[in-house]
């Protein structure tokens, strides 16, 4: 699907009905690497119109030169919230980039977000002011491993903790597909603004909707610290710190990973 947000063809797409969840990727990847961990979940419950966006410059929505910064791509999520489920509530969940966008969003529209996820979440635009563990592998499947080349090889250890096939193929069919088709030099532009222009966690209020942070406690991207410090403003937050996982926690940890998501679900229709 393609809906027109300005001057920018956003391509997005819908799965089931129900009450609207919004999922946003993070920076690079496209709307597979949502779809790829959340839409599992849904197979087994009934009720939620998943709405994958695939963020400008990433998947099948090209970059545009009016957006610049982050401020930027936060307005263009904005108006297509309010264009395709326009006057309805709705949950949120965002991965890296994509759940710093998110709390953006609820910075913005907080009174009708009734849930929000947090996965791997972005917490500091600058990278040198991260609390950030050193990148450890945990676990490698060496009989695997030796079926990959040397760069095959030395990608996928950098970028994971658990080296196996079952995350190898994830990786290339949620992860490296996206990559592989971004508009790098639309993003390369946007990581020179890439922090708001305020600072969106100071500006939140308590949000006190049923939340969840979900972090990796071998996360060298963005780390797990540095989100304790958001939890004073969601007093309904779960927050999960797992270990065997790095920024890919969705993946690498992928039974608790749907646990926690269906909990936060149960929560969200609790009310």
């Amino acid at each position: 699907m393609e809906c027109l947000i300005g001057d920018v063809k956003v391509h997005y797409e819908i799965y089931g009905s129900g009450k609207p969840i919004i999922m946003l990727h993070g920076f690079s990847p496209d709307h597979r690497l949502m779809s790829g961990c959340m839409e599992p979940i849904f197979s087994q419950r009934e009720g939620w119109k998943r709405i994958y966006i695939d963020l400008p410059g990433m998947g099948q929505t090209r970059g545009h030169e009016s957006i610049q910064n982050s401020d930027g791509m936060l307005d263009l999520v904005l108006n297509f919230i309010d264009t395709i489920i326009p006057d309805e509530s709705f949950l949120i969940a965002g991965e890296s980039y994509g759940g710093y966008i998110t709390r953006g969003v609820i910075s913005k529209r907080k009174e009708k977000i009734d849930g929000a996820a947090f996965i791997c979440p972005l917490i500091i635009p600058d990278i040198s002011k991260r609390k950030l563990p050193p990148h450890t592998v945990i676990y490698r499947d060496e009989k695997f491993l030796s079926q990959l080349s040397t760069e095959e090889c030395e990608n996928f250890s950098s970028n994971f903790v658990v080296l196996n096939e079952y995350n190898w193929q994830r990786y290339l069919e949620e992860i490296i597909s996206g990559i592989q088709i971004a508009d790098e030099a639309f993003l390369t532009k946007l990581k020179e603004q890439y922090a708001f222009s305020f600072d969106v966690d100071s500006q939140l209020s308590l949000y006190e909707k049923p939340s969840l942070f979900l972090l990796g406690k071998q996360d060298s991207v963005t780390g797990y610290k540095d989100a304790w410090e958001l939890l004073d403003k969601f007093p309904r937050a779960t927050f999960a710190v797992l270990d065997k996982a790095g920024h890919n926690l969705q993946i690498e940890q992928d039974v608790l990973f749907h646990s926690l998501i269906n909990e936060w679900l149960d929560r969200v229709e609790e009310k």
